[in-house]
């Protein structure tokens, strides 16, 4: 026999799953859907569907648009879009910037900071109060008007749990990052820590908080001083069995290369990493990547780009043969660099991916604002919001 307690537990959940599947499929679409549309779309009627739209909306969660008139008889239909007074804080510590980026709902920015800095053996606690500051500012300020709904924060290393384990690029070891930043951010906030380039690769997976982007099955490179790297399958990240998986900067692709700050030596990230791409061409190591590559016709420069290439072919050519990806996504200063990389790289993989010669992989370079880990970060937390709204309902 079924208990009040059974039912109304039972009863809460569809509650839950009927809200977050409205909500998911708002945010999802192209454009505005109507009431009718979403009944549709999630195979409810349209009095189910008109109810748990009118608590999304009630709750901020979606919005209502002007009526448009139709083109049959009936009433005009009320477009509904995802909520604009609900975000996110996505915040990103790198070896060459800080960042807070604040995202509504619908994918928008709403407010950032980045501050460049050169941060390598940086102290752990002093940078992260310097972040909170940015954070706080923001929040205070342009991003005072929304009701956040979580934070994340990316970092350049192996984490866990909370804890920046590994860093070496900033040189941290077993920082609690999280505990940390949470005594210099308002209101309790406490954001969910985060590999950078898992982080920048959601952005390339997701248009916007629910909405695929283009490519659901990629290979993401992250280039900053570093090389990180997130493998990416039916739009999901691959973290593997604790969190740690992507870590193609320290693929090695000449066990007698120079030593790299990981402990081992020829990785990846000495060869195509900013500062030993630069150091390799004889440039400064702040010259802008735009001019490294308007520089690829130099003797010493064309040097370092083939040899960067080079590393990137053998390490990324691996790392698609064992997992079977259709494209290879460059981003940070190598998005920057990819018509001079190209041409190699593409021939590259064509010679060392076994599946070539039926499905050659293809090279992307995305483009952005910097700090795309922030960006990844604030996905992340309105992603939980799609998962779960009725605790921001209550």
């Amino acid at each position: 026999m079924r208990t009040v307690e059974q039912t109304g537990a039972r009863q809460s959940t569809l509650r839950s799953s009927n809200l977050a599947l409205v909500l998911r499929t708002v945010c999802a679409a192209d454009g505005p859907l109507s009431r009718a549309d979403v009944a549709v779309r999630t195979g409810t009627t349209r009095a189910t569907a008109a109810r748990l739209v009118d608590e999304l909306v009630a709750g901020g969660l979606l919005d209502e648009g002007e009526p448009v008139a139709l083109p049959r008889r009936g009433r005009p239909a009320t477009p509904l879009l995802p909520g604009a007074r609900i975000g996110a804080l996505g915040l990103q510590v790198d070896a060459g910037l800080l960042a807070a980026r604040v995202l509504d709902l619908r994918g928008r920015v709403v407010a950032e900071r980045v501050e460049e800095a050169d941060l390598v053996g940086s102290e752990p606690a002093g940078t992260l109060a310097r972040l909170g500051a940015l954070a706080t500012a923001l929040l205070d300020g342009p991003a005072g008007g929304l009701r956040l709904a979580g934070a994340g924060l990316a970092l350049p290393g192996l984490v866990d749990a909370g804890v920046l384990l590994r860093a070496p690029n900033l040189g941290w070891s077993d920082v609690p990052a999280v505990d940390l930043l949470a005594l210099h951010l308002p209101g309790g906030l406490c954001p969910a820590l985060g590999n950078e380039a898992d982080l920048a690769a959601r952005t390339v997976a997701e248009a916007a908080p629910g909405r695929p982007g283009p490519l659901r099955d990629f290979l993401y490179v992250s280039g900053q001083i570093g090389i990180g790297g997130a493998a990416v399958l039916d739009g999901r990240v691959v973290t593997g069995s604790a969190g740690w998986a992507g870590e193609v900067g320290h693929v090695c692709v000449d066990p007698e290369g120079p030593a790299c700050r990981c402990g081992s030596t020829g990785c990846l990230e000495q060869y195509a990493g900013r500062h030993a791409l630069l150091a390799a061409a004889g440039l400064p190591l702040d010259t802008p990547p735009a001019e490294v590559a308007a520089r690829a016709g130099d003797a010493d420069v064309r040097r370092a780009l083939d040899a960067a290439a080079r590393a990137l072919g053998v390490a990324l050519a691996g790392v698609v043969n064992v997992l079977d990806l259709p494209a290879v996504v460059l981003g940070g200063h190598l998005a920057a660099l990819a018509e001079p990389l190209r041409p190699r790289l593409e021939e590259l993989l064509g010679r060392r991916v076994l599946s070539a010669r039926w499905r050659r992989p293809v090279v992307e370079a995305v483009s952005g604002p910097p700090a795309a880990g922030a960006t990844g970060a604030a996905l992340r937390a309105l992603g939980d919001v799609l998962a779960d709204p009725v605790r921001r309902l209550a």
